[in-house]
């Protein structure tokens, strides 16, 4: 009997890694483009872009080891 249903850890793997690689290339081209343009970003938007960078790191690691080998080895 299979402990999660009928989950493709595959796919998830590498959807949460394209979804953290997103997320950094978007917190980065903004932080360039706001960055280029002087007085274009206020401080909120310049932690925002920031978070999201981070985030996108964080994400991009923990999702393939989370779906590409922890859950496949509790099954």
């Amino acid at each position: 009997m299979q402990r999660y249903g009928d989950l493709d850890y595959a796919t998830l793997a590498k959807r949460g890694f394209l979804l953290g690689l997103g997320l950094f290339v978007l917190g980065g081209f903004g932080e360039i483009v706001g960055h280029a343009v002087p007085g274009l970003l206020s401080g909120t938007v310049e932690t925002v872009l920031f978070d999201l960078e981070v985030l996108g790191v964080l994400i991009g690691l923990v999702a393939p080891l989370v779906f590409g080998i922890v859950l496949p080895l509790t099954e």
